[in-house]
């Protein structure tokens, strides 16, 4: 059975980038149902994904030089130029993959894990864990906890390497509770400081950067965590984590404000999710139970969630099929600023920049915020920028080939919007016969911005 327009885009647009016209109306055909199959599991070879293969950028030698020696200043200078490269290829990847959700999710955790290569330094290590979370984030969620819980990049930025059995540091043993598991008031500073010792002995090495654990730095001794006693390790620690109850719920809490609403999700939809997620701890079924859920296929959920920077670019990149190498230098110049970069990668990371995220540098281990925060005066001007280039550069033929009176339902279908409001379309409409104009204040409207 032919499934609803609107609902589909509202799918679309929630668990992948973009919502326009063909996608739309593949997804129509198949029906609601098995679209939200195909996109949680997808078949065959991505071919997007193969178009965009990860950069290989190996961790250089620390030279054995001077603090403030140019030796010291170059490997610096090497390190710091392998994340706009990086911050390219995933933008690109974002917008060519065949598996769109995937990527979506991917970029979602990066959000909950959130983990910035500013204090990791190493851009490859950032790489390995972008890796881990797209092969493990659509299966068992203990799996993945048990892969974060000594991943090298989250080791160095959340003080792995500082916790010794002489001197726990909780850093790692809080976070790991407070917001990728658990969620605040499901635990105890005594809980905090236990745990720590539980997760005594990781290193990361400079040279292969990967986790290396020292028996000798372990705390071997009993630790009594979430009302249980043992001789706890890094493994034992997420196993009896993710076995509280509040595991679960903290964390299907967490995608439906993600994916869904900003408002938490209603007692019924909350139980179908943790009992979709079950005792596998599949995080494909929970995800399956929220795009299924009632509440989240009513009207009323719908135009509720304000596109992050990433996905506002990526999305519009797809809907235009644009690459990063379409964009030259001067087209991502963010406006007022120095002359535009002289490569693709480095022009990318500063415009995402000025909008506010730029992948791979979430703020703090609470990732980036959420709402009307992306809404602020300040990212204004850089997104109408952006927009301006891309128009620029992008293929308008499904607007500009048609009638006048027809550009404006010719946008909105292009762009995945349901309809536009009276004062949009007013203002759209001063526009009507100067299609790239036209395509700027679609891309910056409140239906488009908002989804």
């Amino acid at each position: 059975m032919a499934a609803d327009p609107g609902e589909v885009r509202h799918l679309l647009r929630r668990a992948t980038f973009a919502a326009g016209y063909d996608a739309v109306d593949r997804a129509v055909r198949a029906g609601y149902t098995a679209t939200v199959t195909g996109l949680l599991q997808p078949t065959g070879t991505d071919a997007g994904a193969a178009r965009t293969p990860m950069p290989d950028l190996p961790i250089p030698p620390r030279p054995k030089a001077a603090k403030g020696s140019a030796q010291l200043k170059a490997y610096r200078k090497t390190l710091h130029g392998q994340t706009g490269p990086a911050v390219a290829w995933w933008v690109d990847r974002m917008a060519q993959a065949d598996a769109p959700f995937v990527e979506k999710l991917t970029f979602a955790w990066h959000g909950h894990w959130a983990t910035s290569v500013q204090k990791v330094k190493f851009t490859t290590l950032m790489l390995r864990q972008n890796d881990t979370l797209r092969r493990l984030g659509r299966g068992s969620f203990r799996n993945l906890a048990q892969a974060m819980i000594g991943d090298p990049a989250l080791l160095l930025w959340l003080d792995g390497e500082k916790n010794k059995k002489q001197a726990p540091n909780e850093n790692l043993s809080r976070e790991f509770m407070e917001l990728f598991t658990l969620g605040h008031g499901n635990y105890t500073e005594t809980d905090v400081r236990q745990a720590a010792r539980a997760l005594t002995g990781w290193r990361v090495s400079r040279k292969t950067g990967a986790s290396v654990f020292d028996p000798a730095e372990f705390d071997d001794g009993e630790k009594a965590i979430l009302g249980r006693t043992g001789n706890f390790d890094a493994t034992g620690f997420v196993d009896l984590v993710i076995s509280q109850p509040a595991s679960p719920r903290y964390l299907a809490t967490r995608m439906w404000r993600r994916f869904a609403s900003p408002a938490p999700p209603p007692a019924a939809s909350l139980q179908r999710m943790v009992t979709a997620y079950g005792t596998a701890h599949d995080i494909t079924a929970m995800m399956r139970a929220l795009f299924l859920d009632p509440a989240f296929r009513a009207t009323s959920a719908r135009n509720t969630l304000v596109k992050q920077p990433t996905e506002w670019l990526v999305g519009t990149m797809r809907t235009f099929g644009l690459r990063v190498s379409d964009l030259k230098p001067a087209d991502l110049k963010p406006a007022d600023t120095k002359p535009a970069a002289k490569d693709p990668a480095t022009a990318l990371a500063a415009a995402l920049a000025a909008l506010g995220q730029v992948p791979f540098f979430p703020p703090s281990v609470g990732g980036w915020p959420s709402g009307v925060a992306w809404l602020s005066t300040a990212a204004t001007p850089a997104r109408i920028g952006l927009a301006r280039r891309i128009a620029a550069v992008a293929d308008l033929d499904p607007i500009s080939s048609v009638r006048a009176s027809s550009r404006l339902d010719a946008l909105a279908a292009t762009l995945g919007v349901d309809r536009w409001s009276d004062r949009t379309a007013a203002v759209l409409s001063e526009s009507i016969t100067k299609p790239p104009e036209l395509v700027v204040l679609g891309l910056i409207s409140p239906e488009y911005v908002v989804c």
